[in-house]
């Protein structure tokens, strides 16, 4: 049996913490708005993405967002009805409202909608999700935002290789490495927020141990999603700001409290103080009112 009505996955937003709900206050872009399935002048447009989703498999239609002449509709597909609605698969779609062409973003199961975020100054905040691969098993956890494209007339996610948006965490770990994950959503003075993840592999004594730290961006000039790896001095600076993550989106890190972040963190460079004593016992200066001889 197929349904369309609000409210998506209670459970999801049941397990979202205090981030999500901070950042679900930020303003969404001026033209978009989620459709309420009771109001009569949005029936027009869930009557329209249901006869465009009308051939897929759904069980619900769960939200509907639109802006301008697109919209962002997520379905869920229940494996039976004996099935618990934790464990319902989602589709993310960009459906036109002109010529009901439908386009799926990625499917995946636990999605969690983390609020709008702005990744480029001057640009529509975008809506930004963690969503997983798999449930009951080693699951990986993933992070992407879907914004309308005006030149295509129709919705994108960012940082996609089919169904994967960018890596922040995996429960899949090899065997005989010890690895550690860190990541964290940052926000630079300006208000642009990026992710950045760290991945350090320790192989023990059989080789020198490997670190991988990656920026998840949005091009400030062309606008096109942005991957970096980082290098040298750059990967050591992001590593020290990771694991601080005193810059980090309220509740949008993990990782922080790993032996390896607690190490870095706490291994700033400063100026040591001097401890060796002057000459013949002496020092340089004497405080106010003091006789000298």
């Amino acid at each position: 049996m197929r349904s369309a009505f609000p409210g998506f996955l209670l459970s999801c937003l049941l397990a979202a913490d205090l981030a999500a709900l901070t950042l679900q206050a930020q303003q969404s872009p001026d033209n978009f708005r989620w459709t309420d399935f009771h109001a009569p002048g949005d029936q027009d447009v869930v009557v329209w993405v249901t006869r465009a989703l009308a051939a897929e498999k759904w069980t619900a239609i769960r939200e509907i967002g639109v802006e301008y002449d697109a919209a962002l509709a997520i379905t869920t597909l229940r494996a039976s009805p004996q099935a618990s609605p934790e464990d319902d698969a989602f589709t993310v779609w960009s459906v036109s409202l002109t010529n009901h062409a439908l386009t799926p973003l990625l499917k995946g199961v636990n999605l969690r909608l983390l609020g709008w975020m702005m990744f480029a100054p001057g640009q529509p905040r975008e809506l930004a999700v963690f969503y997983d691969n798999c449930v009951d098993c080693q699951a990986s956890t993933f992070f992407t935002a879907f914004h309308y494209r005006a030149d295509e007339h129709a919705w994108t996610a960012r940082w996609m290789h089919g169904d994967q948006g960018a890596p922040v965490w995996s429960t899949n770990t090899p065997t005989q490495i010890d690895l550690t994950q860190v990541y964290a959503v940052l926000a630079e003075d300006n208000g642009r927020e990026f992710l950045s993840t760290l991945r350090h592999f320790d192989y023990g004594k059989t080789k020198p141990s490997d670190d991988f730290v990656y920026i998840y961006d949005v091009d400030p000039f062309s606008g096109e999603d942005r991957v970096q790896v980082l290098s040298a001095k750059q990967a050591d600076d992001m590593k020290q700001r990771l694991c601080r993550a005193q810059d980090a989106v309220l509740g949008l890190k993990r990782g922080q409290d790993s032996p390896l972040c607690q190490s870095l963190a706490g291994s700033r460079a400063s100026r040591k103080p001097v401890t060796t004593p002057p000459a013949n016992g002496r020092g340089q200066s004497a405080p106010p009112g003091a006789r000298r001889e």
